[in-house]
């Protein structure tokens, strides 16, 4: 790949090993298997969660791994094997973490509007159950204590606590810790629902959780959400039986502008917190999603078309907001790159994609204008699990590298699929 940074995603002195992106034939993926394609680099998404498990020094955790980051199986068997636990968001991700080969008794189950037969299935998956059904609310917990009575089981469940911290050093659509999100229980029903809970012979509490943002640069509003949890779970007589203290996620990448916080930063400023409020040796949780695939996976598309403007030219390329939301839906910024070597001086053009939506607009870059594939980079996470056929367009390709073994590929959802799924026998079939 020719480009002139460390494709790995990493600080400067960070790791030892350069991620397969940096020499990935990407023109040869890009022809073998056509464009978009989304390239992951599966060693590299391995070596970070064991990097990030070694940061806890010995300590009881469990590392979560979120799946709504990235969703796609080799990534979380990968993760799997390297210890990981799943962090789940509906009954679609509980079935691909169990697929993958994640314990259940290390999957959580967030989400403010689980189904009810989702939750027959985390409830009944195995002897106890999934690890933690993490409730979101007062009313959630009647639900959830109905449905395990019914079944004549007992619930493994955690309450997510609001900490409602308002300033969060994050985008407004990826804060979930102030006062008026829709996550966890207000800090003033706290109470009431611990009590709740202690009525419900069917729900047996492991613990507590909060969950403040995500995409944070620094480790203060972590640290201020964990403090908060901890403070409220010193105070409640059950913690001395509680099996965690889940402090979430939210650890940022650089995607350009700078990220000083890495992972072991987290992991000890929440030990630090953990400490302080008296309640070492409880494990310690946590739901990393982003840092652990983001710069680990990149997008390949072709140019398709320029045009002439003011005050910068278009440079359209075939993949757009269907296949990478991020850019249009919180002004999220992924840095684009020409492909292949180039004698050409590089000018600032502006990069779109063909949807019919003015904010399919990927920003200003400087490119060499014989450009003829691009790649966005730290494009691993929140990328395909968003993708859609909007204006009836192909999901992208994936491919996914490892040293030891052949690339692993899912195929492109043609277009042809669409068309039948949306007028049925009606489709024109071999073109007629």
């Amino acid at each position: 790949m020719a480009t002139h940074r460390n494709e790995g995603g990493r600080g400067e002195g960070e790791g030892t090993e350069q991620s397969l992106l940096a020499s990935a034939p990407l023109e040869e993926l890009a022809a073998r298997f056509g464009t978009p394609l989304y390239v992951y680099d599966l060693d590299a998404i391995e070596r970070e969660a064991r990097e990030l498990d070694a940061a806890f020094a010995g300590e009881p955790h469990l590392v979560a791994y979120a799946i709504k980051a990235n969703s796609a199986g080799p990534i979380v068997r990968r993760l799997a094997a390297a210890g990981c636990g799943a962090d789940v968001v509906s009954g679609g991700e509980l079935e691909v973490a169990l697929a993958s080969g994640v314990l259940p008794e290390r999957i959580l189950y967030n989400g403010v509007a689980k189904l009810d037969d989702e939750l027959r299935r985390a409830i009944t998956v195995s002897e106890h159950g999934i690890g933690s059904i993490h409730m979101e609310s007062v009313e959630e917990i009647d639900r959830v204590a109905a449905i395990a009575r019914s079944l004549g089981r007992k619930a493994r469940v955690g309450l997510r606590i609001n900490p409602e911290i308002d300033d969060l050093g994050t985008h407004d659509a990826i804060a979930t810790g102030h006062d008026e999100a829709k996550f966890g229980v207000a800090l003033a029903d706290v109470g009431l629902a611990l009590d709740r809970i202690r009525k419900e012979p069917s729900l047996d509490l492991g613990g507590l959780t909060v969950h403040v943002g995500s995409q944070f640069t620094s480790t203060d509003d972590y640290r201020r959400g964990a403090a908060k949890l901890f403070a409220i779970a010193r105070e409640v007589p059950e913690r001395s039986s509680f099996r965690f203290l889940d402090t979430g996620g939210g650890f940022g990448i650089d995607y350009g502008e700078g990220c000083d916080a890495r992972p072991k930063d987290f992991v000890r400023a929440a030990q630090e917190e953990q400490r302080a409020a008296g309640l070492a040796g409880i494990r310690l949780v946590v739901e990393p999603g982003r840092r652990l695939v983001a710069s680990y996976g990149v997008l390949v598309a072709r140019v398709v078309q320029r045009k002439k403007a003011t005050p910068l030219p278009w440079v359209f390329v075939d993949a757009g907001m269907n296949d990478l939301l991020r850019p249009a839906l919180y002004q999220a910024r992924h840095r684009v790159v020409a492909l292949g070597a180039s004698s050409r001086p590089k000018s600032a053009v502006r990069v779109a994609g063909p949807v019919c939506e003015s904010s399919d607009d990927f920003g200003a870059f400087e490119l060499p204008d014989d450009a003829t594939l691009v790649a966005f980079l730290d494009a691993g996470a929140y990328g395909f699990t968003m993708a859609s056929q909007y204006n009836g367009r192909a999901l992208p390709a994936e491919v996914f590298l490892s040293r030891a073994a052949e690339p692993l590929v899912h195929g492109r959802a043609e277009v042809a699929a669409w068309v039948r799924g949306r007028v049925g026998e009606a489709a024109p079939k071999n073109g007629a």
